[in-house]
């Protein structure tokens, strides 16, 4: 066998069974190979950037890495914004990428780069296989590394020659590490504050917001303490008959003055808050005065059996509140945010999965959908815009038995719209919804809010989408999906039960009049 079969082979052995790939001439080793391993599904993207934020997708659904499969470094390049929104997810991804032969590299040819320096910033772990010997256990190594504790992307860097080249070399069978357990001592020196704590207030992240998380932190709410998030995780679940945490407010100030009074604030899975940008005047770690701050979990430790055993330590109840079930009023007339929340909280069929990269119109229908029936959010970690359309596909490939909803602002959307391509030609059971405001509507609001005033006619080209609009049904049919435009709440309402009510692909612009 040669190092790309052997590398297949001990990637479907260690559990990665997806790859979602724009390769190129240094990978068609690798594709080659594919013929050969039946338990690898092959996923073309036709842009690097889906193919990157499908495997967060699949990741953030299967609890296990896809890998992707990259054209040296610029390709790498074009799918960074996503792997740094996986990256901040803790999303466990085996990033492949296509490298010149060891001999050729040395010749600067035209698509030579460094692709190290290029991967550190988003992977936790980065090395090269420059033999074919090498290949297969760095292979085992990086699956390893994806899973963590902490889970993140861990970029392999390919030659061609340790691809084509033969090898007797298979890789491992690693099994995965459990995550380490909080010390008796931590449980119990937060478990005392807690009790002294006059308004103690719990700080989860996405690896505390598991179904076992969320039920302790219900107790802990019974028991007097707040309990919320961080503003964007890359899994939620949530719904009916689940505990509701609220969200960390977006903006500095917004958050301090909710956070008013805390003078307690536990880490369960998270770090210490900060604003997601500077603002003159306007504050930037989310902590206020006089508050203590104490880490009762880091992310590679178990935060949700953390909260469980803090739960038990303050004897708090063994049951704490749920959400109950709360549909929609069917929307009616003009459009706008809360509308649409209403419309998809009435049609969100049980165990569905919402892929949200809605923007501005995110906050309603996520508050909106908050008594919908049970499902999971994912959310964009990052900040980086585009990956509605990509962690879509990966949440569908990963959950094929799941209907997924992808939210996309209509600035976002167009970031990755070849994403659906792929959800086409794949036949996924995704209902991709864009909102048609025709505008930067979150950049017009961070205009303002840096101080640089009022945009004039100039600045407006760089904000506004209406000249030309784009016609987001026109486009999803170019690509192959069915598509609907709604300019009302009844067919919007319509289109979201029919979509939602059948099993495959299906594209909704909402033309948004607010």
């Amino acid at each position: 066998m040669n190092g790309a079969e052997a590398l297949l082979k001990t990637l479907c052995d260690n559990g990665v069974e997806a790859c979602f790939a724009n390769p190129g001439t240094s990978e068609m080793q690798m594709v080659a190979a594919l013929d050969r391993e039946p338990r690898m599904r092959p996923v073309l993207c036709l842009f690097e950037g889906v193919a990157t934020g499908a495997a967060d997708g699949y990741g953030r659904m299967a609890g296990a890495p896809a890998c992707t499969l990259l054209h040296l470094g610029p390709g790498l390049s074009n799918g960074s914004a996503n792997l740094h929104n996986a990256r901040r997810a803790g999303t466990p991804i085996v990033n492949l990428v296509g490298d010149h032969a060891t001999y050729h590299q040395a010749n600067d040819a035209p698509l030579a780069s460094d692709i190290h320096s290029l991967a550190r910033p988003v992977s936790l772990w980065c090395k090269e296989a420059r033999t074919a010997d090498k290949l297969a256990p760095l292979a085992a190594e990086a699956v390893a590394a994806s899973a963590g504790p902490p889970g993140g992307v861990a970029t392999l860097i390919v030659p061609a020659d340790a691809a084509w080249a033969e090898t007797a070399t298979n890789g491992p069978i690693l099994h995965r590490r459990s995550p380490p357990i909080a010390a008796d001592k931590t449980i119990e020196a937060i478990a005392a504050k807690f009790r002294a704590a006059k308004k103690p207030v719990v700080l989860m992240g996405s690896p505390a917001l598991t179904e076992a998380g969320l039920s302790a932190a219900s107790r802990l709410s019974a028991a007097g303490a707040r309990v919320i998030m961080d503003t964007f995780v890359a899994r939620l679940p949530r719904g009916a008959g689940r505990f509701a945490p609220d969200r960390m407010l977006y903006f500095g100030e917004m958050a301090l003055a909710d956070l008013a009074g805390v003078d307690l604030m536990v880490l369960a899975g998270t770090t210490k808050p900060v604003a997601f940008f500077a603002y003159p005047a306007m504050p930037t770690v989310l902590v206020p005065e006089g508050c203590a701050v104490e880490t009762l979990a880091p992310a590679h430790e178990d935060a949700a059996l953390a909260l469980s055993r803090l739960a038990d330590a303050i004897g708090a109840p063994l049951v704490g509140p749920v959400q109950g079930y709360h549909a929609g009023a069917p929307p009616k007339g003009e459009l706008n945010a809360y509308a649409v929340g209403d419309a998809l909280s009435r049609h969100l069929p049980e165990n569905a999965v919402v892929s949200d990269d809605a923007v501005t119109a995110g906050l309603p229908i996520y508050m909106q959908t908050r008594g919908a029936k049970p499902h999971d959010w994912l959310m964009l970690t990052g900040g980086a815009i585009g990956q509605g359309i990509p962690v879509a596909i990966g949440a569908a490939v990963a959950a094929p038995d799941r209907k997924v909803v992808s939210l996309n602002g209509d600035g976002a959307g167009a970031y990755t719209a070849q994403g659906l391509w792929t959800i086409a030609r794949e036949d996924l059971d995704v209902t991709v919804v864009v909102f048609a405001n025709h505008a930067y509507r979150i950049l017009n609001l961070e205009f303002a809010r840096t101080g640089a005033g009022r945009p004039g006619a100039q600045s407006r080209k760089l904000l506004e989408l209406a000249d030309p609009r784009i016609d987001w049904v026109s486009l999803a049919k170019g690509f192959g999906l069915p598509a609907v435009r709604c300019t009302d709440g009844q067919s919007l309402d319509k289109a979201l039960a029919r979509s939602l009510g059948q099993s495959g692909p299906q594209l909704i612009e909402v033309a948004l009049s607010a």
